[in-house]
């Protein structure tokens, strides 16, 4: 059989070099994408090491509104076609809306919603064309809700369900699926990075990188369309269905409140 190759975005830590690894095990070559070139190639060279796949390196940072086309352009230069296309890349902006850097928040736009977009309909069309491909999409269990103090980083996670919800079945019976990972709090360096780790929330439940690239490489394989690791997780997502939008948004304030 002819090699198989997944592009990851945002694969130089966290869920996304835990996702990298899945697929190296599995034997299929890979594209990392991210902003530090040599995180990157350091990551290749591990990699390569380890599981003998051929591993591509992109330093792209999607933040720019010309990255995708870049990535593309690259896999195109080299006659690189994806079979799997991993959108994990995203950023994140904690605290009231109004307290926030307009800047900051744009960018968390591009990456998380835009970009994600971006390189699903780029990549898309030549799947279709081989009638085969697997999309995983990651979001968040804050896009089952809107969370006070996350407000715009819960929303693009809310797209990014109903995107991936609905392109899915856009596209049954074509041979390509879609899957939307939807984790809650993380121990990663984003979680350290975007400064959440001493929220209520994440003091309450976390769960580990691994295991949660674990679930959502399974459930691509499988083929399944949303995808919510953790009991907890799980029972906080369908609470949420129940659950008047007036206390949701009280209660998530509560949440994502830093503890003590």
């Amino acid at each position: 059989m002819k090699p198989q190759t997944a592009l990851i975005t945002g694969a130089s830590s966290g869920i996304g070099l835990e996702l990298a690894t899945l697929f190296a095990q599995d034997g299929i070559n890979l594209v990392l994408v991210a902003r530090n070139r040599e995180r990157l190639e350091a990551l290749a060279a591990d990699l390569q090491s380890k599981f003998g796949v051929t591993v591509t390196v992109i330093a792209q940072d999607l933040a720019q509104p010309a990255a995708p086309e870049a990535i593309v352009w690259e896999l195109q230069s080299q006659r690189m076609a994806v079979d799997f296309l991993v959108n994990n890349a995203g950023t994140q902006v904690y605290g009231p809306i109004q307290d926030t850097d307009v800047t900051r928040q744009l960018a968390l736009i591009q990456v998380n919603l835009t970009a994600l977009t971006h390189l699903t309909l780029l990549l898309l069309p030549e799947m279709l064309k081989r009638g085969s491909g697997r999309v995983l999409n990651v979001a968040s269990t804050g896009g089952f809700a809107p969370a006070p103090l996350n407000a715009i980083y819960c929303a693009t996670k809310a797209y990014v369900l109903n995107f991936s919800e609905a392109i899915a079945r856009d596209l049954e019976h074509t041979g390509v699926s879609v899957t939307c990972l939807c984790p809650g709090p993380t121990r990663t360096d984003f979680a350290r990075r975007a400064d959440i780790e001493d929220i209520r929330l994440f003091r309450l439940s976390s769960m580990d990188a691994r295991r949660v690239a674990q679930a959502g490489y399974a459930g691509m394989m499988q083929g399944k369309t949303t995808i919510v690791p953790g009991l907890f997780n799980k029972l906080m997502a369908l609470s949420i269905r129940f659950t008047p939008r007036r206390l949701v948004t009280r209660l998530g304030k509560y949440l994502m409140a830093r503890a003590g």
